[in-house]
C-alpha cells in the first residue's frame, strides 16, 4: 500500500488501477507525515516520486471531509514553471477523478479572463505559478484566506529564479493555521533555510537525496573540446553514433540554443529549442511533441532542467558546462530516472577544466572519458595538474605573458632609446630629411604598415 492508513475509496482505486501501491522511498516517509499535518520540508531528487507523495495526502485530507462550496481554495500548490505546473495538473486531475474535489490550473501566457471565471467556481485545489497568482491576488480575483494546505514544489528553484518576494506575498493571503509542505532537490542551498522559517512551523525534514546516491543509474562521461566548433563537431558525432531514444542538449544562454538547434537540424535529427523567451503555447507543443517522440532531440537553457518528467529520456549533452554542481544534477536528472539507465555526456572545453573538476569533487562524481579519432582535437587536458586536478600555473603563466609584454629585453639589457619629437616646419608637417633615427622596433612597426623607414 502507498500508505498505511485507510485511503478514500475513490483515491484507492485510482492508485490500485495505476498500479502505484508501492510507495517510493519518498511516499513512504512524507505521506504519513502529511497525514497528520505536519509541516515537512522534504529533500527529493525530481523522479523520486514526490509528486504523489504531496498530492495523495493532500487529496486524502480533503475529500475525506464535507466540502463547502462556498469556502474558496483549499490547497494550493506552487511551482516555478509552466511546463512542470501542467504535468502536476494532469497528475492531479487523473487522482481526483473519482472524488468530489475540482482542481484548477494558474500560470503565465494563458487567459486572465478564462482563469479568473474558473476561480469563480471555487476549486478545491489550486496548482499556479506565483507570478500569475500574485496578479489574481492584487485583482481580488483569488481568495486564498480559508487554505488548509500550502505546497511549494522546487522552492530551491523558486530562490534561484527570485520568486521568493512572490511565494512570500502568497503565503501572506493564506490562513496561518495553514499545513505547509516544501519540497526542494537540495537542502543546501542559500537562502532555503530563512523562507522555510518564514513558511514552515515546526518542520519534521525528510532528507532522501545523498550526494553519493544521487545519480547512481546515471553514466557520466565527459569529451574533450578545443573550443566552440570542435565541440558542435563533437556534438553531431554524438547524435549520430550514440544510440538513444530522446536526447536532451543543454546550453547556459538562450542564443546558444537557438544556435544549436539549427546545428542538430542541419545534422538531419528533427530538434526542437526550448528557453524561457519562447511563447507559452509554442513551448507547450514542443513538449508535447518531444513527449510523443515526434521530435528526438530538444536543445534547452536550465528552464527545463527541473521539474519535467519526461520518458524515455536516455541521453543528456551539456553542451556548455553548467555553472554548479546542483545545476548539472537537475540538468542530468532528466536521464535514468525510475530505475533506468542513462546517459550524460558533458563537453569541456579548456576554459572549462577546473570548473568540471570541482563539479566532480563536489558531487563524487566518476567521470568517464570519451574518445573518438573522427572528432580527436588538440586539447587532451593540462598539462600539470594540481592534486585536486585542477590545472595548475595558470596564475604563473599569466604572469610571464605579463612580463613579457611589459619588460623591453632581458635582465641587465639597457632601456631603449626614446624617441625625440621631430622639429616641424611652418605648415606644421615634419621634414622629410634629417628626422632621428629610429630603433629596431620602430623600423619594424613602419614596414608593418607599409612605409620605409627613414
Amino acid at each position: 500500500m502507498i500508505s498505511e492508513t485507510p485511503l478514500y475509496p475513490g483515491l484507492q482505486k485510482t492508485l490500485t488501477d495505476l498500479g502505484l501501491e508501492t510507495p517510493t522511498p519518498v511516499q513512504e516517509q512524507a505521506i504519513p507525515l502529511a497525514l497528520q499535518k505536519k509541516d515537512l520540508l522534504v529533500c527529493a531528487q525530481t523522479g523520486s516520486g514526490k509528486t504523489l507523495a504531496y498530492l495523495v495526502p493532500t487529496i486524502q485530507q480533503l475529500a475525506s471531509q464535507p466540502l463547502d462550496t462556498d469556502g474558496g481554495t483549499l490547497a494550493l500548490i506552487l511551482v516555478p514553471t509552466r511546463e512542470l505546473a501542467r504535468q502536476v495538473y494532469k497528475q492531479c486531475e487523473i487522482l481526483i477523478a473519482s472524488t468530489p474535489l475540482n482542481a484548477s490550473l494558474t500560470t503565465g501566457g494563458e487567459s486572465m479572463k478564462f482563469q479568473t471565471a474558473a476561480l469563480r467556481k471555487n476549486p478545491e485545489i489550486l496548482i499556479a505559478t506565483t507570478g500569475r497568482l500574485v496578479e489574481l491576488l492584487n485583482t481580488g480575483s483569488a481568495d486564498l484566506s480559508a487554505l488548509k494546505i500550502l505546497i511549494i514544489d522546487e522552492a530551491d528553484q523558486m530562490l534561484d529564479l527570485g520568486f521568493t518576494p512572490d511565494v512570500l506575498r502568497i503565503a501572506e493571503a493564506t490562513s496561518p493555521d495553514r499545513q505547509t509542505l516544501m519540497f526542494s532537490a537540495t537542502l543546501g542551498h542559500t537562502g532555503l533555510d530563512r523562507i522555510s522559517s518564514s513558511l514552515l512551523n515546526q518542520p519534521v525534514t525528510v532528507d532522501l537525496t545523498p550526494k553519493e546516491e544521487d545519480t547512481s543509474t546515471i553514466s557520466h562521461k565527459i569529451m574533450l573540446a578545443d573550443d566552440r566548433k570542435h565541440k558542435e563537431k563533437i556534438l553531431g558525432w554524438i547524435l549520430n553514433n550514440q544510440p538513444f531514444t530522446r536526447a536532451l542538449v543543454f546550453s547556459n544562454t538562450r542564443d546558444n540554443a537557438d544556435r544549436l538547434g539549427g546545428l542538430i537540424r542541419y545534422y538531419k535529427h528533427i530538434a526542437g529549442v526550448l528557453h524561457g523567451e519562447k511563447e507559452h503555447s509554442v513551448r507547450k507543443n514542443l513538449l508535447d511533441q518531444f513527449a510523443n517522440g515526434k521530435m528526438r532531440v530538444l536543445v534547452a537553457s536550465d528552464v527545463a532542467a527541473r521539474g519535467l518528467d519526461i520518458k524515455d529520456v536516455d541521453l543528456v549533452i551539456n553542451f556548455d558546462m553548467p555553472r554548479r554542481g546542483d545545476d548539472y544534477t537537475h540538468r542530468v536528472g532528466r536521464t535514468g530516472r525510475a530505475g533506468k539507465e542513462g546517459v550524460a555526456v558533458s563537453l569541456v572545453s579548456p576554459q572549462e577544466w577546473d570548473l568540471m573538476i570541482s563539479i566532480q569533487r563536489y558531487l563524487k562524481l566518476d567521470l568517464e572519458r570519451l574518445y573518438s579519432k573522427e572528432v580527436a582535437g588538440q586539447f587532451n587536458g593540462p598539462k600539470k595538474v594540481k592534486s585536486s586536478g585542477k590545472s595548475a600555473g595558470s596564475k604563473e603563466q599569466k604572469k610571464k605573458k605579463k612580463d613579457k609584454t611589459t619588460d623591453s629585453g632581458k635582465k641587465g639589457a639597457k632601456p631603449t632609446a626614446k624617441r625625440k619629437k621631430a622639429p616641424t616646419d611652418k605648415a606644421g608637417s615634419a621634414p622629410k630629411r634629417g628626422g632621428p633615427i629610429l630603433t629596431g622596433n620602430e623600423t619594424l612597426k613602419r614596414k608593418k604598415d607599409g612605409l620605409k623607414p627613414d
